[in-house]
């Protein structure tokens, strides 16, 4: 949600009051089940994670999300709210850059990462990490590489859109549709029309189809041209304009998801493959296996049935296709057909997990979390066995995360 820079300005004051989110999220590196293997290439993301609840969101998805995908795909994913880690000799240990929900601000910080990107260093920026009131506190950053000047308008309230794929031939577009569905974000307009720009290459955009952009009359967008994702040809380089969940403000309640998208987020990871230096078009590959849960048991469908609201419970383990789980990119646990479901979307403490038919929904999200957990970004709860209880036919739950035992889960490798 836009407001002005004044506000915007990440002030010690406010860093204090949302330490706690500092420290839950704190400085994260490669993943509990990540490959023994020495990674392809390595991330390092920054944020500040104190500003806005939806941003807030967004990087407490992305630093879960995230190191997940580093265990998929073969790379290693470091994520600190410490800007000084923006520094020369921390840069040249990483192949790729994040600034997930700001930029930075001091001239030691702002020269290590101009001198990085210019050495050819990968960098991929989401949302408000372009956000300016006045592009004249970093012009190089604001005008020549990210390309768009001043911050001019946004939409509200947040709503997944349409995109239009503008160049297919990208290593980060390949494969992927003529259009695509975006997750839910807020999106941004900015000074300078980047079609203007020999410099700027546009990997997706606003379809035509997709307007009217807003839910609020006064804060849409009913025609135009808006760039969502683009490249500059003189870096190594992506920002896209997503980074923005849907919030309950008033119960701190994420509504979205900002990897909801299958087809996003492989324009993601083959946009952060081609940064570090790999092949953009080779998809990573889906983990399938058991998931081991409490007491030694299987997370199990029940009778092995794949009709829609059959129960998900713990059971010995033994092999069998009802404990075959398929970690997919979207996030998703995929087993007989079907996905890990949360019973009628529901968000509180005890709400059931079932099997349902895959419908891309918040409900059929997981992510891992501290402590072996498997967090629902939609609830911002974790999966749970009840009880506790490793009991044969104990039912699996959604319930506030605890770092208990019964929610501590090993995912397949």
């Amino acid at each position: 949600m836009f407001r002005p820079r004044t506000t915007r300005r990440w002030s010690r004051t406010l860093s204090r009051l949302f330490a706690l989110f500092a420290v839950v999220l704190g400085l994260q590196t490669v993943p509990v089940h990540a490959a023994q293997a020495a990674p392809a290439f390595k991330v390092l993301a920054f944020y500040d994670g104190t500003y806005d609840a939806a941003h807030i969101s967004f990087v407490r998805e992305a630093n879960t999300w995230f190191p997940q995908a580093a265990a998929q795909d073969g790379f290693s994913y470091t994520s600190t709210n410490d800007w000084n880690q923006l520094n020369t000799a921390n840069l040249a240990n990483y192949q790729v850059v994040m600034f997930l929900d700001n930029y930075p601000h001091t001239a030691a910080q702002q020269s290590a990462f101009q001198t990085y990107v210019n050495n050819g260093g990968g960098f991929f920026g989401f949302h408000v990490s372009a956000f300016n009131a006045d592009s004249g506190d970093w012009p190089w950053y604001h005008n020549t590489f990210l390309g768009t000047g001043t911050f001019q308008t946004n939409t509200w309230g947040p709503t997944a859109e349409t995109l239009r794929i503008d160049d297919p031939a990208h290593p980060a577009t390949a494969g992927l549709p003529a259009t695509i569905a975006s997750s839910v974000s807020e999106w941004y307009s900015w000074q300078y029309d980047l079609r203007q720009n020999p410099a700027i290459d546009i990997l997706a955009s606003l379809d035509a189809s997709t307007f009217p952009v807003g839910t609020d009359p006064n804060q849409s967008w009913y025609s135009g041209y808006y760039p969502i994702v683009w490249s500059n040809h003189n870096y190594k380089m992506i920002y896209a304009n997503f980074g923005h969940n849907a919030m309950d403000y008033s119960t701190n309640t994420p509504l979205s998801s900002t990897f909801a998208s299958a087809q996003q987020n492989q324009l993601l990871i083959q946009g952060l493959r081609w940064l570090g230096g790999q092949s953009g078009t080779t998809p990573p590959p889906a983990a399938t296996g058991p998931i081991h849960g409490y007491g030694g048991k299987c997370v199990d469908v029940a009778g092995a049935g794949s009709a829609n609201g059959t129960a998900v419970q713990l059971y010995d383990c033994n092999g069998s296709g009802a404990q075959n789980w398929t970690v997919a990119a979207d996030g998703s646990l995929r087993a007989l057909g079907k996905c890990m479901d949360i019973t009628s979307g529901g968000t509180t403490n005890g709400a059931q997990v079932q099997l349902y038919d895959c419908n891309g929904s918040g409900a059929q999200r997981w992510q891992p979390g501290t402590a072996g957990s498997l967090v629902n970004p939609q609830s911002g709860k974790c999966l749970d066995a009840t009880g506790p209880s490793s009991a044969n036919g104990t039912r699996l739950q959604i319930w506030s995360c605890t770092g208990a035992a019964n929610q501590s889960w090993t995912l397949p490798a």
